[in-house]
């Protein structure tokens, strides 16, 4: 099947990024594997082929104009859903170590289909709960870096991805536009676990109208063992 990718690659170059012919190849079967098994399990609302590059692809990679990521980091991708931003961020960054975490085992089936076919390495799909995930010594402050697309309130998600980052490490958010206010709220949680709020980057997802921000996260002292709390507690009633 053609499809029409200039407003991909013209979107890749405003974030100064340039892919090869495989990459391009990966992100085309990527797209085709999500939209078939959409038709059977409920993984995006976004189906349309410019839709999906602007809403997920390219949204996910736009992490590239906050950090560099041409560093040998290793990742968590929180609530990874239907992969993003893990895939797209490893189909550009080879060299990046992924781990893609989802609550759902069926979407975790579905994603290391993906990694198989795109024979993409040093990244795995795992399937768990954040809560429990984060009291294992395998991954409790493990990773460089976690990144979550996932729609929850910042203290919640602070709560779910701070324990798993490294001192020193950081934790993105990717999130709307305005979160002047739901930043505040989340201070003293984000301080409760260890971190401290560095800096809010915004920014247009290239070649659209659609404004995002990334919440950076800095982890400064290690996460209190009584954190997570159990499962549901960290959404169901927030840190403030």
């Amino acid at each position: 099947m053609e499809y029409q990718t200039e407003r991909f690659l013209s979107g890749l170059e405003q974030l100064n990024i340039t892919i090869s012919e495989e990459m391009l190849e990966q992100f085309l079967v990527f797209y085709q594997m999500l939209i078939e098994k959409n038709k059977v399990m409920n993984l995006t609302a976004i189906t349309e082929f410019e839709d999906v590059v602007e809403k997920h692809f390219l949204d996910s990679l736009s992490l590239a104009g906050s950090i560099d990521l041409n560093r040998n980091y290793k990742i968590l991708d929180l609530g990874t859903g239907a992969g993003f931003p893990g895939i797209p961020l490893k189909i550009v960054f080879p060299e990046l170590e992924i781990v893609l975490m989802d609550s759902l085992n069926k979407r975790v089936l579905f994603l290391q289909e993906v990694l198989a076919e795109l024979n993409l390495k040093k990244i795995t799909a795992v399937h768990g709960r954040a809560e429990e995930m984060a009291r294992k010594s395998e991954y409790r402050e493990q990773f460089d870096l976690c990144l979550s697309r996932a729609v929850a309130n910042l203290s919640s998600l602070s709560e779910y991805c701070i324990p798993f980052v490294k001192q020193e490490g950081m934790f993105i958010s990717y999130k709307s536009a305005e979160i002047e206010e739901e930043v505040c709220q989340a201070k003293k949680a984000v301080h409760l676990l260890g971190g401290e709020i560095t800096k809010v980057d915004k920014f247009t997802i290239p070649g659209t109208d659609l404004f995002r921000s990334f919440v950076h996260v800095r982890k400064k002292q290690r996460t209190p063992k009584a954190y997570p709390r159990k499962a549901g507690m960290p959404a169901k009633n927030p840190i403030h």
